[in-house]
């Protein structure tokens, strides 16, 4: 899934360097119906998928407003954004920090085409970038003109990592960003974790089998992927139990197709985004 919500979203075809390919939602993108099609072909194989991701969209609403309300962060990377959907990082963003800056960086074609025809502020751009080269996004003539990185960033790994099933790739990822943000800034990452092993190696190989490039990892595996930076409380987490408010707003309604998986997950879940933010001190 990808930011398979995406899915930040529902539904995310890679290439072998986080490429793109077809990218669907399961609510609120502007999608094809082909897409929408894969995206129910997604939760039928993982009915919890539909909660899972829409607590991970619920779970980037708190963190871009912490980190805008409460951190002051002016500066905002969206690393492998998808396409553009209901209450996305500028918009909250800019809600709490008027003057924000945001870099939306993908690296499917389709995302550029539409985030341009969507995103029209001068405080606001997308670009198609790899973001496992995190070099080649932080000297990209579009970040370098929105982003000042001598002040503090707000980097997000949202829904990504387990689009990319190379560990070692993640954690440069993870570790390279780390490195060219100056001290108060901030990484975010969230990731599909399963509850053990099996389930885990499981929902890997029906992914897979859907033609995903693809890794559910166990919170075992995902942990030593991440920089050791200063965890916000309450640390990583299952996304859902990140600083959960009930006041805020809610995520967009589903497609009819999609609402009879919603509350699949219900207590015994098996799948859920791991995930939180660290401080660069």
């Amino acid at each position: 899934m990808g930011r398979t919500d995406r899915p930040r979203g529902a539904l995310r075809r890679r290439g072998p360097a986080g490429g793109g390919g077809i990218i669907a939602e399961d609510h609120g993108r502007r999608v094809h119906e082909v897409d929408r099609a894969a995206v129910l072909g997604f939760v039928t194989q993982f009915n919890e998928g539909l909660d899972v991701t829409r607590e991970n969209r619920q779970f980037l609403y708190r963190v871009v407003r912490h980190l805008a309300e409460e951190e002051g962060i002016r500066q905002f990377l969206d690393m492998g954004s998808g396409l553009p959907t209901q209450a996305n990082v500028h918009q909250v963003a800019q809600r709490f920090q008027p003057d924000a800056h945001v870099v939306y960086v993908d690296s499917d074609p389709i995302v550029l085409a539409h985030g341009r025809a969507l995103l029209s502020a001068e405080s606001t751009t997308v670009i198609q970038a790899d973001m496992t080269d995190p070099g080649d996004v932080l000297a990209h003539p579009e970040v370098r003109r929105l982003i000042d990185f001598d002040r503090p960033v707000a980097a997000l790994f949202l829904s990504v990592a387990h689009s990319i099933p190379d560990d070692e790739q993640v954690r440069g990822m993870f570790a390279a960003t780390a490195d060219a943000l100056v001290p108060g800034s901030f990484l975010a990452m969230s990731q599909f974790v399963g509850a053990d092993r099996e389930t885990a190696d499981s929902h890997t190989a029906k992914a897979t089998e859907m033609g995903l490039v693809w890794k559910t990892r166990t919170v075992e595996d995902f942990r030593p992927l991440v920089p050791d930076l200063e965890p916000v409380p309450p640390g990583l987490v299952d996304v859902a139990d990140w600083r959960p408010d009930p006041d805020q707003p809610p995520p967009a309604t589903v497609d009819a197709p999609l609402q009879p998986f919603l509350g699949a997950a219900g207590e015994n879940k098996q799948v859920k985004e791991f995930g939180g933010v660290l401080r660069k001190s």
